[in-house]
């Protein structure tokens, strides 16, 4: 799907399947704002606390030009500096930002309780998931699965390519749109690409064949899930569900593929409460 610019006959790519350095000669493009959305995304779970330095070998950006941004999203209340560390981070601008768009994800609400039950039912952690570029990026989760050491929260991303719910994000897109995420991934990172590429297909087929994509262990050795695409309208982006487990409490080989029924059930109920509105 392509978004129509005002005024404009030209079309706005996928969101997030851009490279801002493509762009240089287009001149509705902020490469500013590109430069210093680039320096928030440095940041991550892992990594809280960064320097200018590191910032500047995340990005690709020069140091002064880190310097300047950090220094202008600082005083915006995007970035705090804790001097202590002499290292700065994500500040409560980030999350107020955010906000907004989880009150106004109506299928988060919607979802909720059969998520809950769900999580229940399975002993799986379920969580709920859209597209963010590379990665599938968790907006609900019912956390059951205590062993997990990996704790899914919301906000929490998976790689679109190595786990099952990217890919049933993937598989929930238009043929279109599905060519588009791969393109870029190719491109993006060949490498990873063509490691990951046979279980994409693999999953591709057996989601025409059973609805859902599986995942043995392919994002992290321990762990296994399965997820399914949300059909909902053209108007919502692209949502998926999965029900993910630590592999010591896997008690038996097929345990997965009986919770995918469960999963597809639970993913038909909050369709259809989603088209009644």
């Amino acid at each position: 799907m392509t978004v129509q610019k005002h005024h404009s006959t030209r079309t706005i790519k996928l969101p997030g399947l851009v490279d801002p350095h493509d762009l240089t000669t287009d001149r509705q493009f902020s490469m500013n704002l590109a430069r210093g959305m680039e320096v928030l995304r440095s940041f991550s779970a892992s990594d809280p606390y960064l320097g200018n330095k590191q910032i500047s070998d995340r990005t690709g950006l020069p140091k002064p030009t880190v310097s300047r941004l950090t220094y202008s999203l600082t005083l915006l209340g995007y970035l705090n500096y804790n001097a202590t560390q002499k290292k700065y981070q994500l500040g409560s601008g980030v999350l107020s930002l955010g906000y907004p768009l989880l009150v106004h994800l109506k299928i988060r609400q919607i979802a909720r309780p059969i998520v809950e039950r769900l999580a229940r039912d399975t002993g799986c952690t379920v969580n709920v998931a859209m597209r963010d570029r590379t990665n599938a990026v968790y907006i609900d989760t019912a956390r059951t699965d205590t062993a997990n050491r990996y704790l899914p929260d919301v906000g929490s991303t998976r790689p679109l390519l190595s786990s099952s719910i990217g890919r049933a994000l993937i598989l929930g897109c238009s043929a279109t749109e599905r060519n588009a995420i791969l393109n870029y991934l190719k491109v993006y990172d060949p490498d990873f690409f063509e490691k990951h590429n046979r279980q994409w297909k693999i999953d591709r087929q057996r989601f025409e064949k059973e609805g859902y994509c599986y995942s043995r262990g392919d994002w992290k050795p321990e762990v296994r899930a399965v997820a399914t695409p949300l059909i909902l309208s053209r108007e919502q982006p692209v949502i998926a569900i999965n029900c993910s487990i630590s592999v010591k409490d896997l008690q038996a080989s097929d345990h997965l593929v009986e919770t995918a029924s469960k999963l597809k059930e639970a993913a038909r109920q909050i369709e259809q409460l989603h088209a009644k509105g």
